[in-house]
This record gives C-alpha cells, sequence and structure tokens, in this order.
C-alpha cells in the first residue's frame, strides 16, 4: 500500500507546476469563475426569497378567508335568528287570529241570547203563576194554557242547549263569584255557611262563560 501511494505521488508531482502556470497566464479564467459561483449564490439567494414570499402570501390569504368565513357565518347566525322569531311570531299571529275567530263563531250569538233569556224569565213565571190545584179537566182552557207554556219552556231551552246555552240553578251549590251574585245573606239551620240557600233569578253559561250570573241568597254563619 505505501508503494502504490508514493507512486501516486510522484505521478502528480509533475503535473502541479502546469497548473500553477495556468493560474498565472489565466486571470480571466479565475475572475469568470468567481463570477459565476457569486452569480449562483445570488440566483439561489433570490429563488430563496421568491419561495419565502410565496410562503408568506397564501398564509395572508388564509387569513383573509377565514375572516371573510368568520364574517359571513356570523351574518347567517343573524339571519337565521331573525328568520327563526318571525316563524315564531307569525306562528303566534295564526293562532291567536284562529282563537278570535273560534271565539267569535262561539260567543257572536252572545247579544241575542241575552235578549232571549228575558222571554224565557216570563215564560218561567207564567208557569209558576199558575196554581197547580186549578190544573183540572173542569178548567180545559186554563189546562191547555198550561201544557203550552211548559211546553214552549221545555223547547226554548232544548234550542239554548243546542247552541251551548245552559241553565244555572245552584240552590245548596258553594257559592262561586264568577257564577252566582249575592242578593242577601241569611242564616239557615242544617246548611253549611257559603253555600247558595235560595235562587232568585237563574243563571245561564254560554260555552263554559257565564253569560248572566244566577241572583242567590247565601247562608252565613248564624
Amino acid at each position: 500500500m505505501a508503494a502504490v501511494a508514493q507512486c501516486v505521488r510522484g505521478a502528480l508531482r509533475p503535473r502541479l507546476p502546469l497548473l500553477s502556470v495556468a493560474l498565472r497566464t489565466s486571470p480571466r479564467l479565475l475572475c469568470a469563475a468567481t463570477q459565476q459561483k457569486n452569480t449562483g449564490q445570488n440566483l439561489e439567494e433570490d429563488q430563496s426569497q421568491s419561495q419565502n414570499e410565496q410562503k408568506v402570501e397564501p398564509s395572508s390569504a388564509e387569513k383573509l378567508l377565514a375572516e371573510e368565513k368568520a364574517r359571513l357565518e356570523e351574518q347567517l347566525k343573524e339571519v337565521t335568528d331573525k328568520y327563526k322569531r318571525a316563524l315564531a311570531d307569525a306562528e303566534n299571529v295564526r293562532q291567536r287570529s284562529q282563537k278570535l275567530v273560534e271565539e267569535a263563531k262561539l260567543y257572536g250569538i252572545q247579544s241575542f241570547c241575552k235578549d232571549l233569556l228575558e222571554v224565557a224569565d216570563i215564560l218561567e213565571k207564567a208557569t209558576e203563576s199558575v196554581p197547580k190545584e186549578e190544573i183540572k179537566d173542569e178548567n180545559p182552557h186554563l189546562k191547555s194554557l198550561y201544557e203550552g207554556l211548559v211546553m214552549t219552556e221545555t223547547q226554548i231551552q232544548k234550542v239554548f242547549k243546542k247552541h251551548g246555552l245552559l241553565r244555572l240553578n245552584p240552590v245548596g251549590a258553594k257559592f262561586d263569584p264568577y257564577e252566582h251574585e249575592a242578593l242577601f245573606h241569611t242564616p239557615a239551620e242544617g246548611q253549611e255557611p257559603g253555600t247558595i240557600a235560595l235562587v232568585s233569578k237563574i243563571g245561564y253559561k254560554l260555552h263554559g262563560r257565564t253569560l248572566r250570573p244566577a241572583l242567590v241568597g247565601v247562608v252565613k254563619e248564624a
């Protein structure tokens, strides 16, 4: 191995002076090589800078896109909330309108019913005023008149019931200020205070709503 290395050095030694002479005689070649090297370094630096700028630019674009996305999502959320509130308001209006229409159908005859109640009261008083002992075959005219009044009263009550109008005759019931109107208080043995002892005038309810309260006398504590 040592012999081989010695032979290689011997072969290269004669060529070194030639290389030195070539460099001395060709300074332009050395400058050109140096310039090419510098130019290559500058190109690499420019390329590196361009790549860095390209890396920065997408980052800024992504940031702008993210901001725009967030803004659009916020606008979409606001529009969705407004849309939902508008739908809820429209549904509430629809339900209220439907309720008003249904109540108008049910209670539109309220005034008419109040007027008919006076007729029913007159018929009731007329039948009550006829003495029961006088209703005999010996008095056919009185008997026919009484039976006609009773039939008329029965028929008018059927009509009332058909249209949702019901009588309130609360004798013995607990006093309710929403359905009854107390005319007086009276002591009554064997009855609980606060109950109704006497009905002076029959009341009526239309579809569950008090149309006319019953005029009553209420039991008080002795």
